[in-house]
C-alpha cells in the first residue's frame, strides 16, 4: 500500500486530516516518507541548498562561528551543532574555514549533528569521514552535550509541519484534507477555529478565502534552542526562506526535480514546505530570555565578506571559473534570487555579541 492509499484509509477511518499531519506523513513516515527514503539535494535531486551552490556559504558561516566563539570568551570546550545537516557539505566547509582561521577553535569544538534520517546520516558520515572521531550524531537537541553552544541550521524550520486556517463565512477555521469517493485528495474547511489573539492584525478585514499559517512545532523547537542558549550561553544562526512580519497567504508548496508540483498529487514523492514566520520564531526565543536579530541572507553574506572571498577564489583563474563564482555570489546574495527571499535569524544569550547583527542591524531587533 502506497502512502496516498494509507492517507485515504486514515481519512475514511478517522475523518479529515490537518495540513500539519499531512506534511508530517509525507516528509517523515519511516517507510515511505520523503526525507527517509529519497535523495532530495543537489542537481540530481529535487532542490539545491545554499551549501551545495558554493563553498563560500559554509566558509563564511565558519568565520561567523569563530567570531561568536571569541565573543563567548573563547571557551576551551564548547559544542558546535548543526541541525538538519543535509549531506554534510555546510559542516565540511565550515570546519575547513574555521580551522584555518583559528586552530584553537577547531581544537575546542565538540561537534554534534542532529539528524533523524538514517540514510542522510550515512551520507554525512561519508562526507565528514576525516572528522569522524570528533563528531557525535543524535536525533534530538536534547541529546546534545552540555556546554556553551554554537548552533547552525539551514532550511530546517521550513520542513517542520505547519497548520493552515482559512477564512470561511467570516471566521478562520482549520484547513483540512479530505478524500472523495474516487480517491482524490482535496482541501476543505474544517470546523476547528483559532484564537483571535493568534491572528495577525487585519484579520477582520481579510477577504474570504484568506489563509493564515501557524507552526506551533517550530515555535516549540525555537523555545528549546533559546532555553539552552540562555542557560548555558551561546548563539544560533538560522537560515530559511520566509518573512520577517506575520501576514496572510498560502505558502504550502511541493517541489520535485526543481519544479513546483501539486502538493496533493503523489504524497511522499515531493518536498513539502511552507515559508517560515521569523517574527514568531523571534517571539518564542525572546520569551525564553534570549535576544534576537534578523536580516536577509544577502545582507549577511555581504557583511561577512562574500565579495572578498569570491575575489580570492577567482584570482588567477580562467574567465569561465570567475564567471561561475560571480554567478554563485549572485544566486546566494542577489536580491532577485536567494539574497532577499532567504532570511537569517540570530538568537543569542544577552551577553554574547553577534557580529554582524549588532553592528548595523539594530533597526531589525525583534523582527
Amino acid at each position: 500500500m502506497n502512502l496516498k492509499e494509507r492517507i485515504i484509509r486514515q481519512i475514511e477511518a478517522s475523518g479529515p486530516i490537518s495540513v500539519a499531519d499531512y506534511m508530517a506523513m509525507c516528509l517523515f513516515d519511516r517507510d515511505v516518507g520523503y526525507y527517509t527514503t529519497r535523495e532530495p539535494f543537489g542537481k540530481d535531486g529535487d532542490f539545491i541548498t545554499a551549501p551545495e551552490i558554493s563553498q563560500m556559504f559554509g566558509e563564511l558561516i565558519g568565520v561567523w562561528c569563530v567570531n561568536a566563539w571569541r565573543a563567548l570568551g573563547a571557551p576551551a570546550s564548547f559544542v558546535l551543532c548543526e541541525m538538519g545537516p543535509g549531506r554534510g557539505t555546510l559542516m565540511q566547509d565550515l570546519l575547513r574555514a574555521a580551522g584555518k582561521l583559528s586552530p584553537q577553535f577547531a581544537a575546542a569544538a565538540k561537534i554534534h549533528m542532529v539528524e533523524i534520517s538514517d540514510r542522510l546520516r550515512s551520507v554525512q558520515q561519508e562526507k565528514l569521514a576525516a572528522h569522524a572521531e570528533r563528531i557525535t550524531w543524535t536525533e534530538t537537541l536534547g541529546e546534545v552535550a552540555d556546554g556553551p553552544l554554537l548552533l547552525i541550521a539551514n532550511e530546517l524550520f521550513d520542513a517542520i509541519p505547519s497548520r493552515q486556517y482559512v477564512k470561511t463565512n467570516g471566521r478562520f477555521v482549520e484547513r483540512m484534507i479530505v478524500a472523495d469517493p474516487a480517491g482524490r485528495l482535496f482541501f476543505a474547511a474544517g470546523s476547528g477555529s483559532i484564537e483571535a489573539a493568534l491572528l495577525p492584525a487585519g484579520s477582520d478585514v481579510a477577504p474570504e478565502g484568506s489563509i493564515f499559517e501557524i507552526a506551533p512545532a517550530r515555535s516549540a523547537l525555537m523555545q528549546e534552542i533559546a532555553m539552552r542558549l540562555r542557560k548555558q550561553r551561546g548563539a544560533a544562526l538560522l537560515f530559511d526562506y520566509g518573512h520577517l512580519q506575520p501576514g496572510f497567504g498560502d505558502t504550502l508548496q511541493a517541489l520535485s526535480r526543481h519544479e513546483s508540483v501539486d502538493v496533493l498529487h503523489i504524497p511522499g514523492a515531493a518536498d513539502l514546505t511552507t515559508h517560515v514566520d521569523f517574527h514568531s520564531l523571534a517571539q518564542a526565543a525572546r520569551h525564553e530570555g534570549c535576544k534576537t536579530n534578523a536580516m536577509t541572507q544577502g545582507d549577511f553574506l555581504i557583511a561577512m565578506g562574500i565579495l572578498d572571498r569570491a575575489g580570492a577564489l577567482g584570482r588567477d583563474k580562467s574567465p569561465e571559473f570567475q564567471e561561475r563564482i560571480r554567478a554563485d555570489v549572485e544566486r546566494l546574495a542577489g536580491p532577485d534570487q536567494m539574497g532577499t527571499l532567504f532570511k537569517v535569524l540570530c538568537v543569542a544569550d544577552v551577553a554574547t555579541h553577534t557580529f554582524p547583527f549588532e553592528r548595523s542591524e539594530a533597526g531589525t531587533q525583534g523582527n
